[in-house]
């Protein structure tokens, strides 16, 4: 926040001329005197006044301050999204295709898959479309803040998913250094580089940043390559009307290192499954682009119209396989959002009536030969066995390289209106009511070497209730009933029905199987608010699910670079989300705090034929980070951080386990007071721990050792530093 002193200063000299006319001769020469008044108001940042918007929702959300972020290693958004509550991040071999779930949604979508169960945006526009969310776009520098918005609480944003939406805030010319350098780099031949520039230029302002970064690779056949641009431009025509053009572009490069099983975690993490290395497997996004402009209209004090468009181009050539899976999105989406404050009856209103749309333009997918010249046999003698296919390659060892297998063609589209109001019933008790009306549509076809199709359309009504308490300057409760909507991503339905072993196109899809949307009906309870020390927040939700979409790896598709999707018998989603920050000590502008977030996360079938009440494998039930962060005035900071999960099963008969595991990390820096420069140093992992970060689940493992691991990173050290000026 920054200051802005205004010193008025009044001369009372008419007042000492009366006085002296009223006193007479006696008093010829009046004193002259004056009075200063001193008025001083504080800007919030931007940070802070979406925090506070925030706060009039009657649920779990959060903000991230990037600043915060910023004071340590910025590899992936596992860090961004580090310490806060309800949400599972975590990142294997340093790629971009994390695993996120929020409340439970998509815990069994594997990396370098579109994300599922989130609606994600860039600065309140939908990036999700209907295959879902295109992550390699979220490069975390060059972000002011991040909103989380856990469960229905993003229903003013049209997220009706059952895990709600994450909205990444762009860094602005008026946030930002004029110019700004940052590098880190160290352990597994990690070197990332920003450079960026941004300022306020009259009623204009524009910010740029250009990112690049490689990654040798912690486990074999993780090497990582990215480059991007982000750049948004705004201009503020009067006090009514302002626009903002917004671009982004990355290409990224991930090598694919296949999945391992508990024993090759536990003994050597760094290791790849043998057939992936020998064929050098990676995914390839060659150039992603957004496109987009908002416009905000301030009518009055009370009401604003912002209208929203963006346009996608999403471009992917996934290399794990005898074969390559080229695909291409490209997709327009739209918000619009009306908010209007009133009184009515003497009483607050609050009123938000929305659009929020997504649809596909193109959208395709080629599977070609990419691997010829070898047979499985000769694989096999080069220590390369282990496909579950592997006489594919004798099929293939004799056809060029590019021969095109198979063609599908997919389309959707969401459409959602949404309305929401919050009135003040009486002092400090608010009542939120709100619906939405949605509508998907999706298609799915084969279009070569045969031809099927599938498509489906529904309009779904989805409300939401809600009560929120200010109980105290210092104490909010809460609580909400709502409705939750997921459909399949489009290709999610291309699954289930597959070419025969003799084919050429064998294990690859043959056509579309009906998937149905998943529903679930949440209640949450939950307070925030601060006493003495201590700040915090703590929500309890329970969801019963219809239809829960869920996935399962087996050896065969594993083999052919797929899951199988289907949609589950009733499942029950509960959990606890609860973060606490308390300032420990604190003397002369010195602070010592403790900040910690936990997760209880409980899935689980109810009364399934096959599974009775067993857990939804693929995520730990219990899920804890804490950070104990030493600030000094003069500069120095360090933050000791501790990353605590229970043991995760790796398959849904609940038989076969990844170990629970702790991790530690370090965190030490400088930043100059008064200038923006700075430097970190990072130790993580400081007791080289063999864990599993990422768990994709089989179908049963029947005392097997099911390779449906991926490791985190072992012990790793890393150093930074970051200078801007004006």
């Amino acid at each position: 926040m920054f200051p802005m002193t205004h010193r008025l200063i009044f001369t009372t000299a008419a007042l000492a001329l009366a006085s002296a006319a009223h006193a007479g001769p006696k008093h010829k020469k009046a004193e002259q005197k004056s009075e200063e008044i001193t008025v001083t108001a504080h800007h919030l940042s931007t940070t802070e006044r979406n925090r506070r918007q925030l706060a009039s929702i009657p649920g779990g959300t959060s903000v991230i301050d990037s600043k915060q972020v910023l004071k340590g290693r910025n590899m992936t958004n596992a860090d961004a999204l580090a310490l806060q509550p309800g949400v599972f991040a975590q990142s294997s071999g340093g790629g971009d295709g994390l695993r996120l779930s929020i409340r439970g949604s998509g815990i069994q979508t594997g990396t370098n898959y579109f994300r599922s169960g989130l609606l994600m945006m860039f600065d309140g526009l939908p990036v999700t479309i209907p295959a879902g969310t295109p992550y390699e776009l979220f490069e975390p520098l060059g972000i002011a803040d991040i909103e989380v918005l856990r469960g229905a609480n993003a229903f003013d944003y049209g997220g009706l998913q059952l895990g709600g939406g994450i909205n990444y805030n762009s860094t602005t010319g008026a946030q930002a250094q004029k110019y700004q350098a940052r590098v880190e780099g160290g352990s597994f031949g990690y070197l990332k580089e920003q450079v960026s520039s941004g300022q306020v230029v009259g009623k204009a302002d524009y910010y740029i940043s250009l990112t690049n970064s490689y990654r040798g690779g912690y486990q074999q056949q993780t090497r990582a390559t990215s480059f991007g641009v982000e750049a948004n431009f705004g201009y503020r025509f009067n006090d009514h009307v302002e626009t903002r053009l917004f671009f982004r572009y990355r290409q990224t490069q991930n090598g694919y290192p296949g999945f391992l099983t508990r024993n090759q975690i536990l003994n050597d993490p760094t290791q790849a499954q043998s057939p992936y290395r020998a064929i050098a497997s990676k995914r390839i996004q060659p150039g992603s682009k957004f496109y987009a402009d908002m416009t905000t209209l301030h009518f009055d004090d009370d009401s604003v119209l912002r209208l929203g468009v963006d346009v996608q181009d999403a471009p992917i050539d996934i290399e794990q396989q005898a074969i390559a899976t080229i695909w291409l999105y490209q997709t327009v989406g739209a918000i619009a959002d009306y908010q209007r404050h009133d009184h009515i009856l003497g009483r607050v209103s609050d009123t938000d009536i929305g659009y929020l749309g997504a649809h596909n333009l193109t959208g395709w997918e080629k599977t070609q030969i990419r691997v010829s010249g070898v047979t499985g046999a000769q694989l096999a003698s080069k220590g390369a066995g282990g496909f579950a296919n592997a006489s594919i390659f004798n099929a293939y060892a004799n056809l060029p390289i590019g021969t095109v297998l198979s063609r599908y063609n997919y389309g959707g589209a969401d459409d959602i209106i949404h309305f929401r109001n919050n009135t003040q019933i009486v002092k400090d008790f608010w009542l939120t009511l709100a619906a939405a009306i949605d509508r998907e549509a999706r298609a799915a076809s084969v279009a070569y070497p045969t031809q099927s199709g599938l498509s489906t359309d529904s309009v779904n009504f989805v409300p939401r209730a809600g009560l929120r308490w200010v109980a105290s300057p210092h104490v909010t409760l809460y609580g909400n009933i709502s409705r939750s909507l997921q459909p399949p991503n489009d290709w999610n339905y291309m699954t289930g029905h597959y070419y025969s072993a003799s084919a050429l196109q064998a294990g690859l899809s043959s056509g579309a199987t009906r998937l149905r949307n998943q529903t679930a009906t949440t209640f949450e309870v939950g307070s925030e608010g601060n006493f003495w020390r201590n700040q915090w927040s703590i929500s309890y939700y329970h969801s019963n699910v219809r239809n829960e979409l869920l996935t399962v790896q087996t050896a065969a598709s594993q083999a052919s670079g797929t899951q199988i999707y289907g949609n589950a018998t009733p499942t029950t989603h509960q959990g606890v989300e609860a973060s606490l920050s308390t300032t420990l000590l604190s003397w002369g502008g010195n602070s010592l705090s403790l900040r910690q977030a936990y997760t209880w996360q409980d899935f689980r079938f109810r009364n399934d034929p096959q599974f009775g009440r067993n857990r939804l494998p693929g995520i730990p039930e219990h899920f804890y980070q804490g950070e104990l962060h030493l600030d000094l005035k003069a500069g120095f900071y360090a933050g000791l951080i501790a990353q605590v999960s229970s043991r995760v099963s790796g398959s849904y008969d609940d038989t076969y386990f990844a170990p629970a595991y702790h991790i530690y990390n370090l965190n030490l820096g400088y930043d100059w007071p008064g200038k923006h420069r700075q430097v970190f140093l990072s130790i993580n992992n400081i007791g080289n721990t063999h864990y599993a970060a990422i768990v994709v689940p089989g179908y049963r493992a029947s005392g097997q050792q099911l390779a449906v691991f991926q490791p985190g990173d072992g012990l790793g050290v890393f150093a930074g530093a970051s200078i801007g000026f004006n």
